[in-house]
Order: C-alpha cells, then sequence, then structure tokens
C-alpha cells in the first residue's frame, strides 16, 4: 500500500508599496510586498500568513529589516 502526499506552498501577492530608507547595495528605492502563503495538503488548506518582503528596486535585492 502507497499513500502519497501532496504538500505544496501557495503565493499569492496582495500589495506593494514604498518603504522609508534606502538600498544600502546602490542606495535606490525600498519596496514593501505583502504576500499571502497558503500551505496546502490536497486541497485542505492548513496554514495561512501573510509576510511583508523587502526589496530594492533598482538592483532587485531582496533586503532583510531587523526590528
Amino acid at each position: 500500500m502507497c499513500v502519497v502526499f501532496l504538500c505544496r506552498e501557495e503565493e499569492e501577492v496582495l500589495g506593494t508599496h514604498k518603504a522609508p530608507g534606502s538600498c544600502p547595495y546602490c542606495g535606490g528605492a525600498v519596496m514593501a510586498t505583502y504576500v499571502e502563503s497558503a500551505w496546502r495538503l490536497c486541497f485542505l488548506p492548513l496554514c495561512h500568513k501573510i509576510k511583508r518582503k523587502f526589496s530594492c528596486t533598482c538592483c532587485s535585492r531582496r533586503l532583510v529589516a531587523y526590528p
């Protein structure tokens, strides 16, 4: 008997806006992107999270914000 579990993460962009500050690498503007991620087991939703990701608009690097 073989049981296969299909678990995947789906991401959907909720919105973007300009964030304060500048990129430490090139000095470009920083963009904040709100992403909703959902873990699914087959078709059943297991977990929903809303994340905020920062990136530079000029060099496209992903930036990390420390609290």
